[in-house]
């Protein structure tokens, strides 16, 4: 017989006020129609995307966090913004797409409701 014993939280740490729980971090998430997926590259990390964007989210004693910079997604891969030949893209490896108006303003908006969202400030519809 296996006996799995969890950590359980000390009551000071459910009383605080700035601790968030990644169970509704990830709920708050997908109310706002962020998708899931996971990357057998970054076990500890969850993706999450919306319109083409993606970032990646690690646990943290403070809650779910960004790692990195979100970006357009590209494949399984992250498009990074950068500046190639005098214009902006979005590349990751070999794979480069431009980076338009359009696109820079929905990578815009994901971030702003991503961390919204993650700090429980976002309003659900």
């Amino acid at each position: 017989m296996l006996i799995v014993e969890l950590e359980t939280p000390s009551a000071s740490k459910l009383d605080d006020p700035h601790m968030a729980d990644p169970a509704e971090q990830l709920q708050r998430l997908y109310m706002a129609g962020f998708e899931f997926e996971t990357f057998d590259r970054f076990p500890k990390c969850v993706g999450v995307v919306r319109d083409q964007c993606i970032a990646m989210l690690v646990p943290d004693p403070n809650g779910l966090q960004i790692l990195g910079t979100p970006g357009w997604r590209l494949g399984e891969a992250i498009g990074v913004l950068l500046e190639k030949d005098g214009r902006p893209v979005f590349q990751a490896k070999d794979q480069i797409v431009e980076a338009t108006a359009e696109r820079l303003e929905v990578l815009k908006r994901f971030r702003e409701d991503l961390r919204l969202v993650l700090k429980g400030d976002a309003k659900q519809e």
